[in-house]
This record gives C-alpha cells, sequence and structure tokens, in this order.
C-alpha cells in the first residue's frame, strides 16, 4: 500500500474515524444545543465584545464520545474490553482493514520494580490483538525519552518478553530515520517536527499511556504520551528542545501534526504524587478509550479530581482538536463521576490550582 503523505498530512484536524450517532449522558449538557442560535448569538456576542473567538469556536466544537471500563485488571479479557470501548465510541473497523496501525505505548523509564510506570504489556497485545482481527498491519512503537539503550527499556518493562511471544513487530523510533513535518499546532515556536518512520508512514496512531500525574504539567495520558513519537537523536534524552518551547505548548502541537491518532489508556495500575517517574503506586482498574484525545484526557482528569479547564495543554487544545467541557463529552461504559478516584498531587500552588472543587459530585 502507497502513503500519500500530503494526503496524511490533510487530515490531521480531522477525527480518527465517523464518530456515533446515538445519544448519551452528557454529564451535565444545559438543554438542547441549538447551532443556529449560537451561531447568531455568538456573533452579536463577539462583535459587542462579550465573546472572544476561542470560546465560540469551543461552543461550536463537534461532540465526542469517551468510553470507560472499570473493574479491569491485567488477566481479564482486555482485548474484548478495547473492542467493546471502540465500537461504543464509534470507531469505524471497517476504515483500518488494510491500514498501518502505530501502537505506542509509555516506556519512559522502565523497572521491573515499578511495573505502574510504563504501559502494561497486556494491554499492548490486547490491543494489538483487536487490530490485527480487523486487518490492520500493526506495528508497536516508542522513543523512550530518558533511556537510549531501547533493548534495556524493552526488558525491564516486559514489552520485548511479549511481543515475542506473539511475534508483534517493534519499531525503534528514537534512532529511525526522519521526515520533516510542518507545526500545523503553532502554539510554540517551533516551525516543524522530524517524525520517525513509523510515524510518518502509518495511517493510525494509537496512544497507549499509563495514566499517572506529572510535576510540571499535572497530569499525563494520551496527548502527553505523543512525546514519545519524536526521536532521540533529534531531541535528545530528555527531549529538552521540547522542554524549552514549553510543555503544554510542544504538547498541543505534536498531537495536531502528527497524523490521525486515538486512545487506549491504562489505568489500571496508576501512578500518583511524584510523577511520571518517582510517584506512587494507585489502584483504579479502569480503561479509557477515545478517538478525541483532548476529549479523551479531560475526562480522565476529572476521574483523578483535577479541572481539565485549568489545565494548560488541555485549555489549548480546546481551542481547535478537540473539546474539554464536560456537556460535550458523550460518557459511554462507566460515567466518570462513578469511577473518580483523586490523585496525590505534590503540595506546590501550581499544581493545587488544578484540584476541581466538587469534582466527585454526581
Amino acid at each position: 500500500m502507497t502513503h500519500d503523505a500530503s494526503q496524511h498530512d490533510g487530515d490531521v484536524h480531522r477525527p480518527a474515524c465517523p464518530q456515533s450517532s446515538t445519544g448519551g449522558q452528557s454529564g451535565g449538557c444545559p438543554g438542547k444545543f441549538n447551532r443556529r442560535a449560537l451561531l447568531i448569538g455568538g456573533a452579536a456576542a463577539a462583535a459587542a465584545g462579550v465573546v472572544g473567538y476561542p470560546i465560540a469556536k469551543r461552543l461550536l466544537a463537534e461532540r465526542q464520545s469517551v468510553f470507560l471500563a472499570a473493574n479491569q485488571s491485567y488477566s481479564t479479557d482486555l482485548a474484548a474490553t478495547i473492542e467493546t470501548g471502540l465500537v461504543e465510541v464509534g470507531f469505524d473497523f471497517a476504515w483500518v482493514r488494510g491500514r498501518r496501525v502505530l501502537l505506542k505505548p509509555n516506556m519512559v523509564e522502565p523497572s521491573r520494580d515499578v511495573p505502574h510506570m510504563t504501559t502494561h504489556p497486556a494491554m499492548i497485545v490486547a490491543a494489538a490483538d483487536v487490530f490485527l482481527r480487523h486487518g490492520a498491519k500493526v506495528t508497536i512503537g516508542e522513543a523512550p525519552g530518558h533511556v537510549r539503550d531501547t533493548e534495556m527499556a524493552l526488558a525491564e518493562s516486559g514489552v520485548g518478553e511479549a511481543l515475542r511471544s506473539e511475534r508483534l513487530a517493534f519499531a525503534d523510533m528514537n534512532y529511525q530515520d526522519v521526515k520533516l513535518s510542518i507545526n500545523r499546532g503553532r502554539h510554540s515556536g517551533l516551525d516543524h517536527f522530524f517524525f520517525p518512520q513509523a510515524v510518518a508512514e502509518t495511517d493510525l496512531v494509537v496512544s497507549m499511556p499509563k495514566l499517572k500525574t506529572h510535576h510540571w504539567v499535572g497530569m499525563t495520558a494520551s496527548m502527553k504520551n505523543l512525546y514519545g513519537t519524536l526521536p532521540g537523536i533529534k531531541y535528545g534524552w530528555p527531549k529538552n528542545v521540547l522542554h524549552y518551547n514549553g510543555i503544554p505548548q510542544t504538547v498541543v502541537d505534536i498531537n495536531a501534526s502528527c497524523g490521525r491518532t486515538i486512545g487506549i489508556v491504562d489505568g489500571i495500575e496508576c501512578m500518583e504524587g511524584d510523577g511520571p517517574i518517582m510517584g506512587s503506586r494507585k489502584h483504579l482498574g479502569l480503561v479509557a478509550v477515545g478517538t478525541n484525545l483532548p476529549a479523551l484526557d479531560a475526562t480522565l482528569a476529572r476521574v483523578m479530581g483535577l479541572d481539565p479547564t485549568r489545565i494548560n495543554y488541555l485549555q489549548f487544545a480546546s481551542e481547535g482538536l478537540g473539546p474539554i467541557e464536560d456537556w460535550q463529552i458523550d460518557q459511554r461504559g462507566e460515567r466518570w463521576q462513578k469511577v473518580a478516584s483523586p490523585f496525590e498531587i505534590l503540595d506546590l500552588d501550581f499544581l493545587q490550582y488544578l484540584r476541581a472543587d466538587g469534582a466527585l459530585v454526581t
């Protein structure tokens, strides 16, 4: 199958696939949504200087669905859970047949003694099984940000053994040939990104993070996980080029530039406190699935007891990549209010500010 790079780049801002047209809990939607009235009223308000363009654009954003499955473990039928989740959020399995799918786990600084730091191998194998059964060409790829020795990362995380057992291909994206792509987000000062071959030539990137707190931006989930799509040979270990240009800004820019994405989140054994590396284990037993990463991460922020509208990269993302307001997100599976369990975060003012007042009120 020949890859059309120009077509791939041009699809960046479209959803990964058609969304479900069925209704569902909206988590507090204020009545019926009248798009025509909003357009007229919003234009008048903007003209009067009351409502700015970013707010109007956020109000008009397309609704998205997020699926949450509770009571999960690494020994349950995770493939069935993932497939159910993808169906519930409207993923088109017919579209994926014959296409290339890249599963991107988190292997930031793996250690057999800290399994709650990286994506569990059972999650990766289960997701691969789902896409393979629907005719996709699956590769697992990662560019660990703190580890130059990818073979060591594969061994310490247990991912290497699992992939060999299932005969699944792995792409070491820290050392692959790269392709220059324009920065389509434009929140940071970077003009372009160098994406490795595995990203540049895929049809769909599946972000598969471990749900964790983050000592600089509050949380890390499906959007932040895409830092690992950029190669160490260009961005270093750690990727300080990105840090210097602003973590929230570069998170959004990478998400806007890397092509079609969906998310499957390992929220079974999580990390709280001084994440994403030095934190403590937190059992949540959750698997989360979404075809829109801002909506997915906003929902998980609420599960963690954080206010997504106070998390900078989600604020930026809401201006064009997807909705983060609760009433704009249709909940599938469990309601987030029923599985919410506040994560411990560091006692720093800028992190405590992210706490959501009344987040657990149903």
